[in-house]
Order: C-alpha cells, then sequence, then structure tokens
C-alpha cells in the first residue's frame, strides 16, 4: 500500500472544541499531518484520507512540551467551517 503524509498548518480564530478531546483549545495557528493511502484498481490516481493529527501549543509552565492528538479529519473541516462562520452561526452550529 502506497501511502504519503501531507504537513499543512490552520489558524482558528476563535477557542474551538475537536471530538474525543474533552478541553476547549485556545485560538492559534496548528500544525495539522494527514496520512492518506493510494486507492488501488482505478484509472487515475486517488487517495484517502487514514489518519489526521494535529500538534496543540505548548503549555504555559512547559515550555518545549507539546501534545500531538489523533483527530478525525471530517470534525477538524467542521471545526474550520465553525471558526469562519459569522458568530451567532458557530455558536447555533455548536449547539446541535
Amino acid at each position: 500500500m502506497i501511502e504519503r503524509t501531507s504537513k499543512s498548518t490552520v489558524t482558528f480564530r476563535r477557542p474551538f472544541v475537536l471530538g474525543g478531546f474533552d478541553k476547549v483549545l485556545p485560538a492559534g495557528t496548528y500544525k495539522v499531518e494527514t496520512d492518506e493511502e493510494l486507492l488501488e484498481g482505478l484509472s487515475f490516481s486517488a487517495y484517502r484520507r487514514v489518519l489526521s493529527t494535529i500538534h496543540l501549543q505548548a503549555m504555559s509552565g512547559r515550555p518545549g512540551v507539546t501534545q500531538v492528538l489523533t483527530i478525525d479529519p471530517r470534525e477538524l473541516d467542521a471545526a474550520v467551517q465553525r471558526d469562519e462562520a459569522p458568530e451567532e452561526t458557530a455558536v447555533a452550529q455548536k449547539a446541535n
């Protein structure tokens, strides 16, 4: 199985929550890594996301110590959409 890893950053203007993590994360810029695997047997190249991780900012009082969370890439996409929405829309989406 052929795999590839892409690296990107995502910036949140407001604090946000990701499923599977019980803490509100602060606004800021985060590194994201996504592993994808090649879908074989197709007449063109296509990849499927299999794993995404987000690098959390260093905790205060512990410089240099970071935490990496495995996340569902769809949850990250949803969190980014909520952050980009006007404030009232983001609050209503979070309540649902």
